[in-house]
């Protein structure tokens, strides 16, 4: 099992900055893609960004060149610096991470609780 504890969200203004954590935890062997994804109020949860276990990120096209992850291998800690915050980037973030099993050729995925984000206008 993989815990995972975000942390970092609350209120910003227009244009200002946050910066999200998030630490895995559990008895786990190989954690693969680790990443953030958000859920606005009456909207689908999206994909914010992801760092994959290569170092290969992927940033969704509303956050590019305003978000930037990171991710901290020996401590198991991801990190989402948000730059430019506008209206459009209130919502709950999640973190999210992947583990496959050899032992049952699957792969499995875990989610943290959430943390709010507000952009206040």
């Amino acid at each position: 099992q993989v815990q995972l504890v975000e942390s970092g969200g609350g209120l910003v203004q227009d244009g200002g900055s946050l910066r999200l954590a998030c630490e895995a935890s559990g008895s786990f062997l190989r954690i693969g893609t680790m990443g953030w994804y958000r859920q606005a109020p009456g909207k689908q949860r999206e994909m914010v960004a992801t760092f994959s276990r290569e170092g290969i990120t992927n940033y969704s096209d509303s956050v590019k060149g305003r978000f930037t992850i990171s991710r901290d291998f020996a401590r198991n800690t991801i990190y989402l610096q948000m730059n430019s915050l506008n209206h459009a980037d209130t919502a709950v973030y999640y973190c999210y991470a992947d583990r496959w099993s050899a032992a049952h050729s699957r792969l499995y995925d875990y989610w943290g609780q959430g943390t709010q984000v507000t952009v206040s206008s």
